[in-house]
């Protein structure tokens, strides 16, 4: 089994940032949330990494069917339920037919790690060390 770490450090008010093997993100709530709104909610983050995830195993997937995909545009919305999603929706927008999108995408979800992660709902730990 391999595991992915990164560390985070809160920076004071409601900011923190993340190293991310050697890539920096801020993360801070909105000014009306307490925060500064230096960088994107953490909730945001979740849902970039949704797009993102699918955005990359639809362009696995096409290239190793030799589909070329003719740009890529993923949008995903939360819908909030309380303190929590209770739907995440990704919208997928292209040049590339319809059709071929719709073939493409069962692959695709096989192939990411974000989404088969939600899917599948791992435990969440949380320990002071």
């Amino acid at each position: 089994m391999t595991d992915r770490s990164v560390r985070t450090r809160w920076t004071g008010g409601m900011r923190a940032v993340t190293d991310a093997d050697g890539f920096e993100l801020v993360v801070d709530e909105p000014e009306t949330h307490g925060g500064t709104g230096t960088g994107p909610q953490p909730t945001d983050l979740l849902l970039a990494s949704v797009g993102s995830c699918i955005a990359l195993a639809m362009a696995f997937v096409a290239r190793r069917r030799g589909v070329d995909l003719l740009g890529l545009e993923i949008e995903v919305t939360g819908t909030y339920n309380g303190l929590e999603f209770d739907r995440i929706a990704a919208t997928l927008r292209s040049d590339t037919p319809r059709e071929v999108l719709q073939r493409l995408v069962p692959e695709a979800e096989r192939v990411c790690y974000v989404s088969n992660t939600l899917r599948h709902g791992p435990e969440l730990v949380v320990e002071v060390g």
